[in-house]
């Protein structure tokens, strides 16, 4: 085929984001589909933000469309004299357009780029703005980024303005338009957080669930609730400071625990990979506690970066003019010169905390010095391992059956709960792609333990040599064996805690393997039905039950352990790709796994009393 000048394509409108809608909303997967909402959203936060907008509500339909309303001032309807169009319909069909960049509108904004809700007109199906201002409301409809109708108008009894958008995701676009109860719940949270006294409701007309959110604290309250199940050693310590027209607001809190909470923010815009606010947060902490150590002769050993992590929880949001993120979804924040701004601010504000505040200083300091303390006796634990031959050396552990071919994309590992199940699972298995590994008994708590502690556990460092990816600062996820690991447990009291050990293992320690999707939980069967010499296995007690319809006086079986079942019987039921059933493991609400975890796994007992007088009435098939 020729390459001429009938070979070049110029895209128009808003058909580039059609066309590529990855650069501009990150996937078409999950990911992408939640930034959607997002994006609308931001536009209402930004209202808030200059002050104008009081309250948002947010509305999952059963169609699987949303409508978010705010009460801010209501998009622009005038004519813009260069286009001959009213702004609203500006705005919603075309790319870079908004009041965004002169920064009069809005000093700050989360949807810098003017693409948002743009984008999200052009991936839906139908979109529908409604704009109340001026005493009358302004509607137009679009389909997949075009309009269908001009923009109307009619009078409006109601005082109070602001925009109501709603839109339905373009089925040709998306992989699954089923929005996330959790995931989106867990975003307008941290919104409602990071803007004090504004009001977010949710409401999901699919399940009839509903949040409400609204936090005079701002990110106090949010540190608060991050540590809401966790010992504290001090009241939370704040910073809020300008310069330069750059805001900063930061809010921490250690707790006896050892795991670390940080969540940082660049104008609302959660920035999962840090960046430079981060960098300059970290530093100046760090520098913080070794100039009182010094001063104070407090101690001979220095905190490092990581002992200041340990126990700490800690909220960092900036507001900036401009904002230098990276790519259109925000999740690095690239400012160099907000490192410098960052760690000036938090080094002078808590050198004069510390100053007035010795008590509190110090029992900081024995935290970290304590984690200091550990650090050295992990890296000796460490040390002695691989002196073992076990954990990032060559060798593999005796336990693990492991599979003949080396390639990680087809290779998956069975975790396995009791040797005796293991040994079915080895005889079982395709050699060729599935490894076995059998753990004996209940695994450490790492909840309540140190990394020293855990690379003292035969069954936890035969698990990471397993998988190859290492552990704390050497963990390195490009070097697991694997692409699935399968948590295979009895479908019993002992098989649900062993999975919720070996889960709060991965989550606070391997965490990176649940975020890329690798972790799974097999679905062994509860029932087997065996009739005219036939077996029938069933999952739940609504397959049982439907099933005795048709079998009636049928035998049937409760399985409680993997045991019971033969070689055969595991293939068929729970090993075999063509036929089990595979749970994913996935954090839609990191900061409602992380309560979780903390109250079933942590110190604290009350938190764990009355999570358990809530849900028991939720439990099946209790053994007692």
């Amino acid at each position: 085929m020729a390459y001429d000048a009938n070979s070049i394509q110029v895209l128009s409108g808003l058909d580039a984001v059609r066309k590529r809608p990855g650069m501009y909303i990150g996937s078409t997967s999950s990911r992408g589909l939640h930034q959607l909402v997002y994006e609308v959203v931001d536009n209402s936060i930004d209202e808030a933000v200059a002050g104008f907008c009081k309250n948002i509500r947010v509305i999952l339909h059963k169609d699987c469309s949303v409508t978010v309303i705010d009460d801010g001032r209501g998009i622009p309807v005038d004519i813009m004299p260069a286009f001959g169009k009213s702004a609203l319909e500006i705005v919603m069909t075309r790319l870079h357009a908004g009041g965004k960049f002169d920064k009069k509108t809005y000093k700050v904004s989360g949807g810098l780029h003017g693409v948002g809700v743009s984008v999200v007109n052009a991936l839906s199906e139908k979109m529908r703005v409604e704009v109340r201002r001026d005493g009358k409301v302004f509607m137009q409809e679009y389909c997949r980024g075009a309009p269908v109708s001009d923009v109307s108008e009619k009078s409006w009894e109601g005082k109070e303005s602001g925009t109501t958008v709603t839109f339905a995701p373009d089925r040709e676009i998306f992989e699954s338009i089923e929005f996330s109860f959790e995931i989106l719940s867990s975003r307008l949270r941290e919104l409602a957080f990071l803007n004090k006294g504004l009001k977010i409701a949710f409401v999901d007309e699919r399940s009839d669930k509903a949040n409400e959110f609204c936090y005079e604290g701002g990110i106090k309250s949010f540190v608060q609730y991050l540590n809401e199940n966790r010992n504290v050693i001090h009241e939370v310590l704040y910073i809020a400071k300008e310069t330069d027209s750059i805001q900063v607001e930061i809010a921490l809190q250690y707790n006896d625990g050892f795991v670390e909470n940080v969540f940082s923010f660049a104008n609302n815009i959660n920035t999962i990979e840090g960046g430079s606010h981060l960098s300059g947060f970290r530093t100046a902490l760090t520098r913080s506690l070794n100039s009182y150590v010094e001063k104070n002769k407090l101690a001979e050993e220095k905190v490092s970066s990581e002992d200041a992590k340990e126990g700490l929880t800690a909220v960092i949001s900036i507001k900036v003019p401009e904002p230098q993120f990276e790519g259109q979804t925000k999740t690095k924040l690239g400012n160099s010169d907000l490192k410098g701004i960052v760690d000036s601010i938090v080094n002078s504000s808590l050198s004069a905390y510390f100053e007035e505040n010795p008590r509190i200083a110090k029992v900081i300091i024995e935290k970290c010095i304590s984690a200091a303390k550990a650090r050295e006796a992990a890296r000796k634990a460490r040390d002695l391992v691989r002196r073992k031959g076990a954990l990032e050396s060559g060798s593999l552990p005796g336990k693990l059956a492991d599979c003949s071919n080396r390639d990680p994309e087809k290779c998956e590992l069975f975790i396995v709960e009791g040797d005796s199940a293991g040994g079915s699972c080895k005889q079982g298995r395709n050699r060729e792609f599935q490894a076995i590994l059998p753990l004996k008994g209940k695994i450490l708590n790492v909840e309540k333990a140190r990394l020293n502690k855990i690379l003292t556990s035969v069954e936890l460092t035969t698990l990471v040599t397993a998988i190859g990816t290492g552990i704390g600062e050497t963990f390195d996820i490009s070097r697991s064996r694997y692409r699935k690991l399968i948590l295979m447990c009895d479908a019993d009291v002992d098989g649900s805690h062993i999975r919720t050990l070996l889960l709060t293992f991965f989550f606070r320690h391997l965490r990176p393997l649940i975020e890329s999707g690798y972790v799974y939980i097999a679905q062994p069967p509860l029932y087997k039905i065996s009739k005219d010499r036939k077996d029938h296995y069933f999952y739940s007690d609504d397959q049982l039950s439907e099933a005795l319809k048709m079998l009636a006086g049928a035998e049937v079986q409760r399985y409680k352990g993997l045991g019971e079942m033969n070689p055969s019987q595991l293939w068929e039921t729970t090993m075999d790709p063509e036929t089990r059933t595979l749970i994913k493991v996935n954090i839609d609400d990191a900061v409602e796994a992380d309560k979780v975890f903390a109250i079933l796994m942590g110190s604290e007992v009350e938190p764990r009393r009355e999570f358990i007088e809530t849900n028991a009435k939720f439990v099946k098939n209790l053994d007692v």
